[in-house]
């Protein structure tokens, strides 16, 4: 497989040993009244110090001379390092070292760089800029400035110190090639370093140069082309990984440089996650050697589990990857806020969060930050984490992208497509926020076939345009981008699709890794529970060709399963009158025959635990009404009922639909009465308040809720096994007065 890091690498590698090579630049003609008499036009620096005289870059001497062979001092190797890296010098504020004043001609470019991390002072307070810059401190410098990651190397050098603070930065550069000696055999570390060294390795050095040499005028406006690979809502179905290996080894082999991303949602799902807690994705992540990713809602589904987070920090930490999270607080949290850096970086690690990334792509800076949907509070159990407003958020980020010069922008989102607008979606973040030039999204499992093209804000004016994308659910898809940028970094042109991953062959390697893993889950995916279903119990959603969802229908498996968490709440206490379950929290459907531990698994993989709630009849009503509020939609929050039947009509006011409350008192149906107290019970995700249960919210605060600890899928087999022959019906539990 080809490894995108590594290539990017190289490019910095092979320019820097380019340079030390005495290799040339590509010649470009060079003004007449811009030569320094003493660098004849034949000499092999020539080109490379003309170019660099205009643009402004370095100068020479008042003689005119450039002094090739002259040292160079701190202060004038700082403005050459500010220049060639291109940093602003506006917002330096000085003050850090007492021998440079303000006023000095080096006092921007020495505060700018030490304020970067690139450069130090003296160990006293001084910065020596007069002082000639030694061999030694010119290694540090580059190895600072462009980021070049340590690497041992066996130096031949009599003349170094062992354990000198210098060693590690010299045996970097030794080992990609990029410096040698003065012989072979000494290097000379207190030696000064000379101009013309200095300027060459600079010039040929183009990681981070960029524009600042000329080009050729062709006439036309310079372009920038950006590839990006994505998936998201993955849920541990790994089933086809194999595939997904090969596809992202395709798109590699002829766009190398592409970033590869994930717009959350890896957790819960399948057996894979039960099983093994996120770690079996992620080998394969790592092995595809994605780039970043951001958090899902479904990242904090264990919260309120005895280990909390750990399985997300696990998840995290062996991660080969960075992570983007710029509206996640994660610093209340034992697990995470460790992993957590609320900063801006260029030089991110693997298992680490960052609240945004700069990328290096083809000579350009890329930034990348994540947004996470506030909805994650009620639909799933962050517990100590808490969410930020995504608008202010991500114009926080744009502007912090700004400031450092990029202009090329990609917002990694789990918020939803189109989803609910009274949180958060990406085509109101596009409508909202100027400047992001890229929306790679999920959490809506939206198949966006083609890019979406967003050119107008919120008040239907023009605007630069955003291009959105998401690639469907579940690992199905892998979605490609290419995005073409003017010299402005304002989109020109785009291109994407989804490739389905089932088409491609499996890759023999991850093949071998996932027969490791679904050996594991296959003794338990088909351990049979004794029950028996007679005839399929669906779980439908909308848009599969019907209008009755498991999240705005009564249907047979959410009969099924709140009969069994009824019939396990009463053997705690005999007074629960009924159960609710949230459509939400049944994934799956099971098939005709006999249930497996596997399917139930599916069915519920939250890892929920059964709670009692003591309500009143008008709290119950209330949250009848919040479940039913936004039918016939999807509501991930509509609640199956057992013991218990209720009217409504979906064409009433939201807030006022339900028309009818009873439930089963011995063999008779009773009307609930508002002021009478009832217990009732559902699962410890609901009781907490979640999918915006406000009024279960409430009660759990004022010590209302007892959670009795029974798992949620363990109590389902237990009741299944019970019935034997498993065959529910639709009963008229729920009934829509308006259809």
């Amino acid at each position: 497989m080809s490894n995108k890091k590594e290539t990017r690498n190289k490019v910095l590698v092979s320019s820097l040993g380019a340079a030390l090579a005495a290799s040339a630049l590509v010649p470009t003609a060079v003004a007449a009244d811009s030569s320094f008499p003493d660098v004849s036009e034949g000499h092999q620096y020539y080109e490379v110090i003309h170019q660099l005289k205009d643009a402004g870059v370095v100068n020479g001497y008042k003689d005119g001379e450039f002094k090739m062979f002259s040292s160079m001092t701190r202060a004038e190797a700082s403005t050459m390092m500010v220049k060639i890296l291109d940093l602003d010098t506006d917002d330096a504020t000085g003050g850090q070292f007492s021998d440079v004043p303000d006023s000095a001609w080096y006092a921007k470019y020495v505060n700018t760089l030490y304020e970067e991390g690139y450069i130090y002072g003296m160990g006293d307070g001084t910065f020596n800029p007069n002082k000639e810059m030694t061999r030694a401190e010119f290694a540090q410098l580059i190895v600072n400035s462009y980021e070049i990651e340590n690497e041992e190397a066996d130096l031949p050098f009599g003349d170094l110190r062992d354990g000198a603070w210098y060693e590690p930065a010299i045996e970097t550069l030794y080992a990609n090639g990029l410096i040698s000696g003065l012989t072979p055999i000494i290097f000379g570390p207190e030696q000064d370093v000379k101009r013309g060294d200095f300027a060459w390795l600079l010039a040929n050095t183009d990681y981070k140069f960029g524009d600042k040499l000329p080009k050729p005028d062709d006439g036309e406006s310079e372009s920038y082309e950006l590839s990006l690979m994505h998936t998201n809502d993955t849920h541990a179905n790994l089933d086809d990984v194999a595939r997904r290996v090969t596809a992202v080894e395709n798109v590699r082999a002829e766009k190398p440089n592409a970033l590869l991303l994930d717009a959350g949602d890896v957790f819960s799902g399948t057996l894979y996650f039960n099983e093994f807690l996120g770690q079996a994705d992620l080998e394969f992540m790592n092995l595809m050697e994605y780039d970043l990713m951001t958090f899902g809602n479904h990242e904090f589904d264990l919260g309120s589990s005895p280990d909390g987070h750990k399985a997300l920090a696990d998840f995290v930490t062996a991660s080969k990857f960075p992570y983007v999270s710029s509206n996640v607080d994660f610093s209340q949290d034992s697990n995470m806020k460790d992993l957590f850096n609320d900063e801006m970086t260029d030089s991110p690690e693997d298992g680490q969060i960052y609240n945004s990334v700069i990328e290096e792509i083809d000579g350009e800076k890329v930034g990348v930050f994540g947004l996470t949907t506030a909805e994650t509070a009620d639909i799933s159990s962050p517990e100590n984490i808490t969410f930020e407003d995504y608008i202010e958020a991500a114009e926080e980020q744009v502007a912090s992208f700004e400031k450092e010069g990029i202009d090329k922008i990609i917002g990694l989102t789990h918020i939803g497509y189109d989803d609910n607008p009274n949180y958060d979606n990406d085509l109101l973040l596009a409508e909202h926020v100027e400047g992001i030039d890229v929306i790679v999204g999920g959490h809506s499992h939206t198949s966006l076939d083609e890019p979406t093209e967003v050119s107008e804000n919120k008040d239907g004016e023009e605007k630069d345009p955003t291009v959105i994308v998401q690639a469907s659910q579940y690992g199905n898809d892998l979605g490609t981008l290419d995005v073409e940028f003017d010299d402005n970094g304002v989109v020109k042109g785009f291109s994407g699709e989804l490739l389905e991953v089932s088409e491609f062959e499996e890759n023999p390697e991850a093949a071998e890794m996932l027969e490791e893993y679904s050996a594991q889950i296959e003794e338990v995916e088909n351990e049979e529970s004794g029950g028996v279903a007679v005839t399929e119990l669906p779980n439908p959603r909308t848009g599969e060709g019907s209008d009755v969802s498991v999240r705005n229908s009564e249907t047979k498996l959410g009969n099924l399963i709140t009969d069994g968490m009824l019939d396990k709440a009463k053997e705690y206490d005999e007074n629960v009158i009924a159960a609710f379950q949230n459509g939400g929290g049944i994934r799956t459907s099971i098939d005709q025959g006999p249930i497996t531990i596997g399917e139930i698994l599916e069915v519920m993989p939250f890892g929920n635990t059964l709670s009692t709630m003591e309500l009143t009849g008008a709290e119950i009503k209330q949250a009848l009404e919040h479940s039913v509020s936004e039918a016939p939609a999807e509501n991930g929050g509509f609640l199956h009922v057992s013991g218990m039947e209720f009217t409504y009509s979906s064409s009433a006011e939201s807030g006022d639909r339900v028309q009818s409350v009873e439930f089963k008192q011995g063999e008779d149906m009773v009307a609930l009465e508002d002021e009478e107290e009832y217990v009732i019970a559902t699962n410890a995700f609901t009781a907490k308040g979640g999918d915006g249960f406000d009024v279960f919210a409430a009660a759990y605060d004022e010590g209302r809720v007892t959670d009795l600890g029974s798992s949620d899928w363990e109590n389902f087999r237990d009741y299944v096994a019970e019935l034997g022959e498993v065959d529910p019906e639709i009963e008229g539990r729920i009934v829509d007065e308006a259809k």
